[in-house]
C-alpha cells in the first residue's frame, strides 16, 4: 500500500507521535477539526479519500515549530517508520532548512516531498 507521512497541525493528539490512521473517522476522532489558517488535516482527508495509507505527525504550528519537524525528520532519517512511503507532506513550509533536510530524507526513501504552489513561492523568493 501507497504510504504518506504527512506533517500537520490540529485541534488535538500527541505532539510528536507519527500516528497511523486507517480512515476519516479515526482522523477526526483522534486529531479533531483543522485550525484556522492550516492545511495539514485537509491534505490528510485527501491522502485517505485517494485511498492511501497515512501517518499523521501532529506538530504545533504549520510552518513555524521547526523543532517539531526535525524530531519527526530525525525518526524518518533513523527508519524508525516501519513502512515504504510513498511521499512526504509538509504543507506550509517555506523554511529552506526544514526543506532542505526533508530532501535529504525523500532520497533516502526515494520518495517526492509535497508542499504548496505559496510554499514553493516563499521558499524560492526567501533563498536571495
Amino acid at each position: 500500500m501507497k504510504t504518506v507521512f504527512l506533517f500537520g497541525e490540529a485541534q488535538s493528539g500527541q505532539f510528536r507521535i507519527p500516528t497511523v490512521c486507517p480512515s476519516l473517522e479515526e482522523l477526526l476522532r483522534v486529531f479533531g477539526h483543522p485550525p484556522a489558517g492550516t492545511e495539514g488535516i485537509s491534505y490528510a482527508i485527501q491522502t485517505l479519500l485517494f485511498k492511501r495509507d497515512l501517518i499523521f505527525f501532529r506538530i504545533e504550528e504549520e510552518g513555524f515549530s521547526i523543532e517539531d519537524y526535525m524530531v519527526g525528520l530525525q525518526m524518518l532519517r533513523k527508519r524508525e517508520i516501519p513502512r515504504k512511503l510513498s511521499a512526504i507532506c509538509m504543507p506550509g513550509v517555506g523554511n529552506a532548512t526544514l526543506i532542505e533536510a526533508a530532501t535529504c530524507v525523500c532520497h533516502l526513501y526515494r520518495t517526492p516531498l509535497l508542499f504548496t504552489p505559496k510554499d514553493l513561492y516563499d521558499y524560492l523568493t526567501l533563498q536571495s
